[in-house]
């Protein structure tokens, strides 16, 4: 794991988690059925880490080179309701999310694994990489995840924001609490 000296102050500043899909929320493998259909796995450890991202405040966008169903259907479970898709210059679809969601870089972090996603990576306030994510990345991170891509690795991050906001001991404090009338 990498923290730069500085990873906790940006996170503070954080209202939107925009998360890259393959290799980051999937562990980049892309498996194709024998009818041509696209099958992709996802976390659920990542998957609840969104969910109470949002319980928490933070908003969450996808913004991915690939177009697929599995996406879209992923993205509406979580309750994700940004998603950009097949956009392999992602600069464009940053543009419009950041106006979408009227917010300054500082207040935007990015999670991904490759050079794609580079052009979007170093204009955000918080950087984050998946622990397998390529070289070119890791360097340019604030936040380097033990955990690989579609292995828990958006869930690490989404964490270190929530706890860098003083929101993660509320979340625990949440689940442990015992409540006599079920």
């Amino acid at each position: 794991m990498k923290i730069s000296e500085d990873a906790f102050e940006r996170a503070k500043k954080i209202r939107l988690v925009i998360f890259d899909v393959d290799g980051t929320l999937t562990d980049g493998g892309i498996y194709i059925g024998a009818g041509g259909e696209l099958f992709k796995a996802f976390n659920c450890h990542d998957g609840f880490g969104i969910t109470v991202a949002h319980g928490a405040g933070l908003q969450t966008a996808i913004l991915t080179g690939r177009e697929s169903i599995c996406t879209a259907n992923r993205a509406k479970e979580l309750g994700i309701t940004a998603v950009k898709q097949g956009h392999m210059n992602k600069r464009g679809a940053y543009r419009e999310l950041k106006a979408e969601f009227n917010l300054r870089d500082e207040e935007i972090a990015y999670v991904g694994d490759d050079i794609l996603d580079l052009p979007v990576f170093v204009q955000v306030g918080f950087r984050a990489a998946v622990g397998d994510a390529k070289t070119e990345v890791k360097e340019r991170a604030h936040f380097v995840a033990e955990n690989a891509g579609g292995r828990g690795a958006v869930r690490e991050v989404l964490e270190f924001i929530l706890k860098a906001q003083g929101k993660w001991a509320e979340i625990i404090r949440q689940y442990t609490t015992v409540e006599e009338n079920f």
